[in-house]
């Protein structure tokens, strides 16, 4: 799981925790924050995606608390997950680039080589 592309689902998990540690729930409103709710993940489907996320050791977890006699944790990225994360967004900007150009055509390629 560890190589690239990663799916809009893991790509978003991991970007809510580039901020700072958060447990499950509220990496859930995060990713839709972030998505602006494009993306609504299922609790069944996150956990999922954490799991597989600390058998790569791209996340980890940071605490563990009990609130309302329910155990909480919080994950935090890696170094391993944060260089993937930054591959990964390095590898969406330059493809969204290269869509721009083609966009724009090749009159405007051939005007930014002149």
């Amino acid at each position: 799981m560890t190589g690239l592309p990663l799916r809009e689902p893991t790509f978003l998990v991991l970007t809510a925790l580039a901020a700072e540690p958060q447990h499950g729930y509220s990496v859930l409103d995060d990713v839709r924050r972030i998505s602006e709710g494009r993306v609504r993940l299922q609790a069944g489907t996150l956990y999922g995606i954490l799991d597989r996320l600390r058998a790569d050791g791209l996340i980890e977890v940071d605490r563990e608390e009990v609130v309302a006699s329910r155990l909480r944790r919080y994950y935090r990225l890696t170094e391993v997950g944060r260089d993937l994360l930054a591959k990964e967004t390095e590898r969406l900007h330059r493809n969204a680039a290269a869509a721009e150009r083609r966009l724009r055509g090749p009159r405007a390629a051939t005007e930014a080589a002149a």
